[in-house]
């Protein structure tokens, strides 16, 4: 690992006034960051008039048992492909954070639920795994992944097609998101909100914490030394980025 750089020093005094400097910016971006959460909530919702069927541990389910009665559901879209062996570090860093998250949020009326493309057979030996106990469900067969925007043909692949992220990132065969579904009062169910791409850096906690630290995210290119959760060395000399 290369040696540091030398970082600006400053007396208590002056460290002092930048910190009230970097505050203002600080409280103006919990201000815009609270103004675009607002937002979001009122966006128009659109009716779900497909019948989406999933396959669960438990046999096939339908987009409403996905809420398990709640009012409220995020799909997270994990890219996992038929037959690829591939498991996507980026996906499962943040899968990482739902257990945790999920004991507090499903009291608040919000259900949660991994869906991909691969068949279950395929999903379950990932999950046991890494050990998460979140539902995860296969949307194989059907057209959920490419009706939200997480899933291309050959010929868009082929053709490098811009229709990921609402027409800003190219098409891939799979590739990683969440959608926010609602329960309105007429028992209808909606789609509200669906995020790809670095939006789904706001699910990842342990960012907000590198977010904090001199050295930040800590990246040679975007999550270079983001692993399996069981792929990290242990060693305290390299920590979790090794000598990459």
């Amino acid at each position: 690992m290369s040696a540091r750089q030398p970082h600006e020093t400053a007396s208590r005094e002056d460290w002092l006034a930048a910190r009230k400097a970097l505050l203002a910016e600080e409280k103006a971006l919990s201000r815009q960051r609270d103004r675009v959460a607002a937002l979001r909530r009122a966006l128009p919702w659109v009716p779900v008039d497909k019948d989406y069927r999933f396959e669960a541990p438990e046999g096939p389910l339908g987009l409403t048992e996905l809420f398990e009665g709640r009012s409220q559901l995020v799909v997270y879209h994990f890219m996992l492909t038929p037959g690829s062996d591939h498991i996507c570090p980026g996906c499962s860093f943040l899968s990482d954070h739902v257990d945790a998250a999920r004991q507090h949020f499903e009291q608040a009326d919000l259900s949660f639920a991994a869906v991909s493309r691969a068949p279950l057979a395929q999903i379950e030996p990932v999950r046991k795994r890494m050990g998460w106990t979140f539902r995860w469900v296969s949307s194989f067969g059907s057209d959920f992944n490419v009706d939200f925007g997480v899933s291309f043909s050959e010929a868009e692949v082929a053709a490098g097609a811009k229709r990921y992220n609402y027409g800003s990132g190219t098409a891939w065969h799979d590739l990683p998101g969440a959608s926010v579904f609602a329960r309105g009062d007429d028992g209808r169910i909606y789609h509200s909100y669906s995020t790809y791409a670095r939006g789904g850096d706001l699910l990842i906690g342990a960012f907000n914490w590198l977010d904090l630290v001199p050295k930040g995210r800590n990246e040679a290119t975007t999550m270079s030394w983001v692993r399996l959760h069981d792929e990290y060395e242990t060693s305290r000399d390299t920590g979790c980025c090794g000598s990459h």
